[in-house]
C-alpha cells in the first residue's frame, strides 16, 4: 500500500503489527494503540500498551513483542466485532527510544488475521527521517464495516507532539518496559554504497534536481500531510458552530512537451492516469477528515521528458476558510533515490489555495522548486483559476464537483 491509501478489512478479529529490523546502532521502539472517538479524542482509558489493561472487555489488547531472524515485531489484537460502539478508530502509534525512526530500517505495518497466518494489508514506510514518534496505521469504521489506512505520519517532537496531536497528556503514552529490550545484536552487514541523502528545501535553498537525488526512472510519490488546529474545548466548544471535517484536495496542473495542458484533481473526478498521458495519477480523494493520512499524487518518471512543467497544489474543499493554523509538510519520495521534503510557511492571508511545488525541465531532468505560495482568488474567481492566472497556464475553467 502507498502512504495514505486505505483498504477494506473483514469484520473479524485481526492483528495490527509493526515490524522493523534490529541490529547494532538501531534505536529500540515500542508501540501502543489509541482508541479514538468520533470527535478526534482518545476515549477514556483508550491507551492500550505498556502493561495497561485494555478497556471495552479486552476487544483491543497489546500482545507484546516477538522476534524472528533480524526482525522485531510488536502487535495489537483487535477484535473488530467487539470494539465498543463509541470507538471510531484504533490507531497504532510508536515511539523511538534513543534515536529517530530514520535510523530504524525495514519499518512496516501489517494487518493479518488474528492468528497471523493471512496477510490482509501491508504498508512499508521508507521516508522517515528525524521523527521520534510515529503513527503507523489505523483501523477505522466506514459504512458499517472497517477499513485500514496506511498513515505513516511522523513527529520530530516525540511523545509530546504525538500526545498533543491526539489530545493526550504526554505521560499517558506508555514508556518501554523491561520486556521491551531489543533482541541480541547481530554482526553489522557490509556497508552499502553511498546514496544521496534526503534533502529539505528552504527559502534559502528552494530547488533540487531529481537526477541528483538518484530519481530518473520509476515513480515519484508526492504526499501532503497536515495537522489541523485542535477542536475548541470547554466554553468555546459549547458555543462553537459545528464545522464539517477538514477536506484538503491535492492536485496538479500539467503542461506536456507537445503543448498539451490540463489538470489532475478530485474535483470533477479528473484523477489522471499513470500508464498514459498525462503520466500523473491522484491516488483518490480522502474525505474522512483524518489528517494523518494526507493526500497522495504519483508521477511517472519513466516519461520525464514528456513534461514541460508540473505545478502541484492543494485547495480547501471544506472544513476551513483558509490555511491559517494548518501545519503541513510536503514529501516527494521517488521510487529510486532519496526523498525531498519541505514545510509550508504559516499562512497570514485568507487563502483557500496553495501552490506547493513546481517541477520544470533542467539540464539532466526534472527540477523540484519549493513554491509554498498562498493565493487569494478575486471576486467570483475559483481557487484553480487564481492558480492558473498566477502561473500563466491558460486553461478554461468551468464549475465542477466531486
Amino acid at each position: 500500500m502507498s502512504k495514505g491509501a486505505n483498504i477494506p478489512v473483514p469484520r473479524t478479529p485481526v492483528r495490527l503489527a509493526l515490524h522493523w529490523r534490529h541490529g547494532p546502532g538501531v534505536p529500540d521502539a515500542w508501540t501502543a494503540a489509541l482508541l479514538m472517538t468520533a470527535d478526534g479524542r482518545v476515549a477514556p482509558g483508550g491507551v492500550v500498551g505498556g502493561g495497561r489493561p485494555a478497556p471495552g472487555g479486552g476487544a483491543v489488547r497489546h500482545e507484546g513483542r516477538g522476534a524472528g531472524g533480524d526482525r522485531t515485531t510488536e502487535s495489537v489484537h483487535v477484535d473488530l466485532p467487539a470494539v465498543p460502539a463509541h470507538v471510531e478508530r484504533v490507531v497504532l502509534v510508536a515511539l523511538a527510544g534513543s534515536g529517530t525512526f530514520g535510523a530504524v530500517p525495514g519499518l512496516d505495518v501489517t494487518v493479518t488475521d488474528a492468528a497471523g497466518h493471512r496477510e490482509l494489508a501491508r504498508y512499508e514506510s521508507r521516508d522517515t527521517t528525524t521523527e521520534t514518534a510515529f503513527v503507523a496505521g489505523e483501523l477505522y469504521r466506514r459504512q458499517g464495516g472497517w477499513k485500514f489506512r496506511a498513515v505513516g505520519q511522523g513527529y520530530a517532537g516525540g511523545a509530546g507532539a504525538l500526545a498533543a496531536a491526539h489530545g493526550l497528556a504526554p505521560g499517558l503514552l506508555p514508556a518501554p518496559s523491561a520486556t521491551a529490550a531489543p533482541p541480541p545484536a547481530r554482526p553489522a552487514p557490509p556497508s552499502a554504497p553511498a546514496r544521496p541523502s534526503a534533502v529539505t528545501l528552504t527559502k534559502a535553498a528552494p530547488s533540487v534536481s531529481l537526477a541528483k537525488q538518484g530519481a530518473t526512472t520509476g515513480t515519484l510519490h508526492v504526499n501532503l500531510n497536515w495537522q489541523a488546529p485542535p477542536p475548541p474545548r470547554g466554553w468555546f466548544a459549547r458555543n462553537a458552530v459545528p464545522r464539517p471535517p477538514l477536506d484538503l484536495d491535492l492536485g496538479a496542473l500539467y503542461e506536456m512537451a507537445d503543448g498539451t495542458k490540463g489538470v489532475v484533481q478530485a474535483l470533477g473526478n479528473a484523477f489522471g492516469d499513470l500508464r498514459r498521458p498525462p503520466w500523473i495519477h491522484l491516488d483518490g480523494d480522502d474525505r474522512t477528515g483524518a489528517v494523518e493520512g494526507g493526500e497522495n499524487l504519483t508521477v511517472n518518471l519513466d516519461h520525464t521528458r514528456d513534461f514541460r512543467r508540473v505545478l502541484v497544489f492543494v485547495t480547501i474543499y471544506e472544513g476551513a476558510a483558509g490555511f491559517a493554523g494548518l501545519h503541513a509538510t510536503v514529501t516527494l519520495r521517488p521510487q529510486h533515490g532519496a526523498p525531498v521534503t519541505f514545510s509550508l510557511d504559516e499562512c497570514d492571508v485568507p487563502s483557500p489555495v496553495c501552490a506547493l511545488a513546481l517541477l520544470t525541465q533542467g539540464p539532466d531532468g526534472l527540477v523540484v522548486h519549493r513554491e509554498a505560495r498562498y493565493l487569494v482568488p478575486g471576486r467570483a474567481s475559483s481557487p484553480q483559476r487564481a492558480l492558473d492566472e498566477a502561473y500563466g497556464w491558460g486553461l478554461r475553467w468551468t464549475p465542477g464537483r466531486k
